[in-house]
């Protein structure tokens, strides 16, 4: 089955492409443009990962994660920014996050950490541990 990843970021031409491009791999990506729709998204099924703009309109993407993380701890989730790398001392809600990536992405960068955090989303949820 393919892994399902929910991709959330308000620049619609870049996420359309990162998705069009991962469903030409096999993946199962859906896609949505602000942190509300992502947490709408997320719950009716809980995607395999979930990769998140931090920085979006109305609800950013580290409130997005720190709610995820509540309902699915074992949740991984991908942040992307388009800023430089966020400062993360164990307190920030980013250090929630399975990884923390800067755009402009190399895909090949994007898809190793993403397929990265589905093996360890997996293995969380089999021995019901969650991401520390």
């Amino acid at each position: 089955m393919a892994l399902r990843i929910l991709l959330a970021d308000d620049e619609k031409e870049f996420v359309d492409t990162l998705a069009e491009r991962l469903s030409l791999r096999g993946f199962a990506p859906y896609v949505v443009y602000d942190g509300i729709s992502a947490l709408q998204a997320a719950t009716p099924e809980k995607p395999d990962v979930v990769v998140l703009d931090l920085f979006m309109p109305g609800l950013p993407g580290d409130e997005v994660l720190r709610r995820l993380k509540v309902l699915y701890p074992d949740l991984p989730v991908i942040l992307l920014t388009g800023h430089e790398a966020v400062d993360d001392n164990g307190t920030n809600p980013v250090s929630q996050a399975f990884a923390c990536l800067t755009k402009p992405l190399s895909f090949n960068v994007f898809l190793e950490t993403l397929q990265a955090a589905a093996r360890e989303g997996k293995e969380c949820a089999e021995n019901g541990a969650g991401h520390e």
